[in-house]
């Protein structure tokens, strides 16, 4: 009986140390500056467009260490921007992406979207509508809104690496957002994936540690990449071991290659009904590998297909499209500076830059001038 005793007492002592051990890490990562999230609401067939917990601040921080700290703000509409967005005022331009547009991780004024409001001031509003691991898909969603809501004439859509195998709910499911399935027929159709925050995720996002172990340490990439665990939550197998070009997996594999190029296909007829703007309207902005050395190892791979891909289906259809590396590539060559974090592949302040640059030469922006 005495030995049971003693089994309880030590038991209780472990459970003891580790829920004191928590609350410690609890009370002292409340000091620091840990990655707060932005808190998406519920997305639903009657609310359909995803967006964050409007009016509340957020901080941003890379890593272990909680470095490149960032404050910002989602305004009223609920997304990531310094301005609150107004249906009535001078002619709007949208700017529409992923976590590049959303750009948690620069100060808004080093955003390209900053950048562009600032320096179009009086003339123009320039409203951001982006989030964390949109593809090609959810941008026509967004850039609809901003038509349907705000009166935008003219929308700026930045492409990346991973728009176009995600746009299917295969290969990567994203609740909230709108991606493409086969129907009956096999044809392409819009799809929504509606999104409710569930009591766990609810409760670790008041939670400095939980927030800690997911954004910053990105436990759940880890995680993820578990073989049977990604194949469970993805549907395909998680390649821990896969190569990278592009911010992608390099993998040419010819059903994700022809699964993409009918993802583009379907995003360009959905553009001009979903949107409503005339292919003048509409600039895309294309990411690149970013260098010289970088774009000579990628070719051939599957951004690489992609990318021109993309540029060739979109002029033909009469969209303008800037390939950014015919910006990154001489800039690079000249000043040796990196366009993205060492340790987190979204474009740090340069490549903002350069983006920003690109949009105020693009012929969408004279023709919006004149």
């Amino acid at each position: 009986m005495s030995r049971r005793k003693d089994l309880l007492l030590s038991l209780l002592l472990s459970v003891a140390s580790i829920v004191f051990c928590l609350l410690a890490a609890e009370i002292a990562l409340r000091f620091l500056p840990v990655s707060t999230g932005l808190r998406s609401m519920p997305v639903t067939a009657t609310d359909p467009v995803l967006h964050f917990t409007p009016n509340r601040p957020f901080v941003n921080s890379l890593g272990w260490n909680m470095h490149n700290v960032v404050h910002g703000r989602v305004n009223n509409a609920g997304f990531v921007n310094d301005q609150d967005y107004v249906r009535d005022g001078p002619p709007l331009i949208a700017v529409i992406g992923d976590s590049f547009i959303e750009a948690q991780m620069v100060p808004y004024a080093e955003s390209v979207q900053g950048r562009l409001a600032a320096a179009l001031k009086e003339k123009f509003r320039v409203y951001s509508f982006a989030g964390s691991g949109a593809p090609l898909s959810q941008y026509l969603i967004w850039a609809g809104f901003a038509v349907r809501e705000y009166g935008a004439r003219a929308a700026i859509i930045n492409v990346v690496g991973n728009d176009f195998d995600e746009s299917f709910a295969a290969y990567r499911l994203g609740p909230g957002s709108w991606q493409y399935a086969r129907d009956a027929k096999g044809v392409l159709q819009l799809k929504l994936t509606p999104h409710h925050a569930g009591t766990l995720i609810s409760l670790a996002r008041h939670s400095a540690l939980a927030r800690y172990v997911i954004i910053n340490l990105g436990i759940q990439n880890r995680l993820f990449s578990i073989r049977w665990l990604g194949q469970m939550i993805f549907g395909k197998p998680a390649n821990a071991q896969a190569r990278y070009a592009g911010n992608t997996d390099a993998s040419t594999d010819a059903t994700r290659v022809r699964d993409s190029l009918a993802a583009i296909d379907a995003f360009l007829r959905d553009l001009p009904e979903r949107v409503g703007l005339p292919a003048e309207g509409v600039l895309f902005t294309l990411d690149g590998f970013r260098s010289a050395d970088a774009a000579s190892a990628g070719q051939g791979t599957y951004f690489d297909l992609m990318r021109h891909a993309f540029i060739q289906k979109a002029a033909a259809q009469g969209y303008e499209v800037i390939d950014l590396d015919t910006r990154f590539i001489p800039r690079h060559a000249r000043t040796g500076e990196s366009f993205e974090f060492y340790d987190d592949n979204h474009w740090n302040a340069a490549g903002h830059e350069v983006a920003f640059e690109a949009v105020m030469a693009s012929k969408l922006l004279a023709n919006l001038r004149q």
